[in-house]
């Protein structure tokens, strides 16, 4: 049986008088890959930056492994075990793709300020072990030759796997991403949605926002639709596909 690693329950998020998010719940279970679906503008993304500690919640609670972390900063959940990719691309386009991940992993250093000027023994032991973790990290989502190319000489479809590989440097329980396949062609699709079942197979539990329905469908075993900051319905992917508000509001009547 399947525990529930994130709970949303009842986030409401307003800005001024506008609710982008209005009494939104549910559920993110262990070891399992969630879709997060809806037209554009009805939420998504501001749950996820609810989720993450980028927005202050109007109010409700957001519980990670039972305990709430609504009021903590995004640093502070990232140590939590909840790492996320961006929409829009965010690595540091003048370091290399290995200095990218290794910065992700300085999330889970031990040294201080004063270890990293003296460059005392267990500082540099630990350097090393960021370093092969990085490059391991690198050559599991298949960058593993490009660790020294820049990330702004790295193609868009390797630059999000970069994405990817940084936050997993973080050893996340969670890993939220935001649009990852957006931009790729049909194969990129494919091959980052078989690097997310390889994920899920590592242990690394999966929450996905993405416009591509069909990836949707056809990888997640549990969908959310939100339109116009409300949740319309959530389940089996096959269930929530047949559900008339969500053909209604998103599918289309095609669908």
């Amino acid at each position: 049986m399947r525990v529930a690693l994130l709970t949303v329950d009842n986030v409401t998020k307003r800005f001024g008088g506008l609710a982008a998010l209005e009494d939104v719940s549910l559920s993110v279970e262990a070891g399992e890959i969630y879709g997060l679906i809806g037209p554009n503008g009805a939420g998504k993304t501001t749950l996820f930056n609810c989720m993450t500690g980028l927005y202050t919640v109007t109010s409700g609670a957001v519980r990670l492994e039972g305990a709430e972390v609504q009021a903590l900063k995004p640093h502070q959940i990232v140590k939590r075990g909840f790492a996320r990719t961006f929409q829009n691309i965010r690595l540091f386009a003048n370091m290399t793709a290995l200095e990218n991940v290794m910065v992700g992993r300085h999330a889970r250093t031990r040294a201080n300020v004063l270890g990293a000027v003296l460059r005392c023994r267990k500082t540099r032991v630990e350097e090393a072990g960021i370093r092969e973790r990085a490059l391991e990290l690198l050559n599991y989502v298949g960058l593993g030759g490009k660790s020294r190319g820049l990330a702004s000489h790295l193609s868009y479809g390797d630059q999000r796997r970069l994405e990817i590989a940084r936050a997993l440097s973080t050893e996340p329980k969670l890993l939220a991403l935001d649009e990852p396949v957006a931009g790729m062609n049909p194969n990129e699709r494919q091959q980052m949605g078989e690097l997310f079942r390889k994920l899920r197979e590592g242990g690394v539990t999966l929450l996905l926002i993405e416009h591509d329905v069909k990836l949707v469908m056809g990888l997640c075993d549990r969908v959310a639709v939100l339109d116009y900051g409300r949740k319309i319905a959530e389940g089996p992917a096959e269930e929530v596909r047949n559900d008339p508000a969500v053909i209604a509001a998103y599918l289309g009547g095609e669908a």
